[in-house]
C-alpha cells in the first residue's frame, strides 16, 4: 500500500498576526494528501483556500478558517470551528467542535455535525444527517439523507428535507416546503412556517404546557396528521 504524504501544520508553519493574536498562512494550499494542523493554536487562518485529496484536520483548539474555499477529497474535522469565505466540501463527513459557517455552500458525501450552529450563505447538503448544538441556517435549501436534528432553529431560504426525522429546540422556517420521511417535531417555542409539509406526523411546542400551543403554518400534504399544535393556511 502507497503511503499518503501527510502536510503538518504546526507554530512553526504560520506566522502569528500580533494585532489579533490568530495564526496565519498566507499561502494557497492544493496538496495531494492529507492536511493536519497541530492543537491548541485557536483560529488557524489561511489567506487563500485549502485543498487536499486526502482529509483536512486540526486537533482539539484549533479551528480552521479560510479566505476562499475548503474542499478534501475525504473528511473535515476541527477541533473547535470550521469558516470559509467560499464552499466547504468533503468526499466524507464534516465536524466541529464549535460552529460551522461558510459564505457559499456546505456539502459532504456523508454527515455533517458541529458542537454549535451551521450557517451557510448558499444551500447545505448530507449524504447523512446533518446535526447541530444551536441553529441551523441556509440562504437556500437544506437537504440530508437522514435526520436533521438542531439545539435551536432551523432556517432555509428554499426547501428542506430529511430521509428520516427533522427535529428542532425551536422554530422551522422555509421559503419552500418541508419533507422528511418520519416525523417533524419542535421542543419548545416558534412553531413551522412553510408553503407546504409532507411527514409522518408533525408536532410543535412539545415541551410546553398545554396553554401555549405553536402555529404550523403550512399546507399540509399526503394526509400528513398533526399530532400537537394549531394549523394557519399559510
Amino acid at each position: 500500500m502507497t503511503d499518503i504524504a501527510i502536510l503538518r501544520i504546526s507554530a512553526y508553519s504560520l506566522v502569528k498576526n500580533e494585532g489579533t493574536g490568530q495564526y496565519e498562512y498566507k499561502e494557497n494550499i492544493d496538496f495531494d494528501g492529507h492536511v493536519e494542523i497541530d492543537g491548541d493554536l485557536g483560529w488557524v487562518k489561511f489567506a487563500a483556500g485549502i485543498r487536499a485529496t486526502g482529509h483536512i484536520w486540526s486537533e482539539a483548539g484549533s479551528g480552521i478558517k479560510a479566505g476562499s474555499g475548503i474542499k478534501a477529497g475525504e473528511g473535515i474535522e476541527a477541533g473547535s470551528g470550521i469558516k470559509a469565505g467560499e464552499g466547504i466540501e468533503a468526499g466524507w463527513g464534516i465536524k466541529a467542535g464549535s460552529g460551522i459557517k461558510a459564505g457559499e455552500g456546505i456539502e459532504a458525501g456523508s454527515g455533517i455535525k458541529a458542537g454549535s450552529g451551521i450557517k451557510a450563505g448558499w444551500g447545505i447538503e448530507a449524504g447523512w444527517g446533518i446535526e447541530a448544538g444551536e441553529g441551523i441556517e441556509a440562504g437556500s435549501g437544506i437537504k440530508a439523507g437522514s435526520g436533521i436534528k438542531a439545539g435551536w432553529g432551523i432556517e432555509a431560504g428554499e426547501g428542506i428535507e430529511a430521509g428520516s426525522g427533522i427535529k428542532a429546540g425551536s422554530g422551522i422556517k422555509a421559503g419552500w416546503g418541508i419533507k422528511a420521511g418520519e416525523g417533524i417535531i419542535t421542543w419548545y417555542r416558534g412553531g413551522i412556517a412553510a408553503k407546504w409539509i409532507i411527514a409522518l406526523r408533525v408536532a410543535v411546542g412539545f415541551h410546553l404546557k398545554n396553554d401555549e400551543i405553536q402555529i404550523i403554518k403550512a399546507d399540509l400534504r399526503e394526509s400528513t396528521p398533526v399530532i400537537l399544535g394549531n394549523v394557519e393556511a399559510s
